[in-house]
């Protein structure tokens, strides 16, 4: 569909080529026990993972710190399963998470098959609202850092997707133009609806089990893309 069109693909990195959820699982199960904090790892997930998307929306939308951020989800969860837990512990499991966590390093199934498809043929980027410290980490444990020519995070752009001023940073610094460009990630409101208010062609990684939309294609695995391009 997009073939010919396109020279530069900018995907997302968390939810959408690298697992977030079983990476953070395995961290989570790690650092709880080292911190010798006794619940079953389901319990402690099924309350958190709800919380850090409400926290993470917040903090897209500039409603919170990143400091705030790391803090509140644990707090509020601890304080949700009636566990109680010092301020300390809480500020040292969120730098545990931060260390730990580019330590596991899952990719979705058809990762390195798509991105070893794509590199000949298009350059490709990355455009992610993850903390700078921790994103090219991520990338070079996982093996994927030689696949991309740009990475944009929101902390050097200054902005969160879906602010157009991130896309504008990332077009920039790849010297292309959104004509010329696909947004490939998992969030309909950051990635999709933030890339096509500015011109992007899009798909939709449907990661999370989502209803259908009219924002452009959605695609259940990543060799799907093969596809499109």
């Amino acid at each position: 569909m997009y073939k010919g069109l396109v020279t530069d693909i900018f995907f997302d990195l968390d939810h959408t080529l690298w697992d977030f959820d079983k990476n953070s699982a395995l961290t989570f199960s790690y650092i709880l026990d080292k911190h010798k904090i006794t619940i079953p790892l389901s319990d402690f997930l099924q309350v958190y993972v709800p919380k850090n998307l409400a926290f993470w929306k917040m903090y897209r939308e500039e409603q919170i710190t990143k400091e705030e951020l790391r803090y509140q989800r644990l707090k509020q969860t601890f304080d949700d399963l009636r566990i109680t837990i010092k301020d300390e512990t809480i500020h040292s499991l969120a730098d545990a998470y931060i260390e730990y966590l580019s330590s596991f390093n899952h990719l979705f199934p058809g990762t390195l098959e798509i991105l070893t498809h794509l590199k000949p043929n298009y350059n490709l980027h990355i455009i992610t609202n993850g903390f700078q410290e921790v994103q090219e980490k991520k990338m070079i444990n996982s093996g994927i850092r030689p696949f991309f020519d740009q990475i944009i995070d929101s902390e050097t752009a200054g902005v969160k997707k879906p602010n157009p001023i991130i896309f504008n940073v990332a077009l920039k610094r790849a010297q292309t133009t959104p004509k010329k460009s696909v947004m490939i990630g998992d969030s309909l409101e950051a990635d999709i609806q933030g890339a096509r208010a500015l011109g992007f062609y899009t798909l939709h990684f449907n990661s999370h089990n989502e209803s259908s939309h009219n924002y452009g294609p959605m695609i259940n695995h990543l060799n799907e893309i093969k596809s499109f391009l």
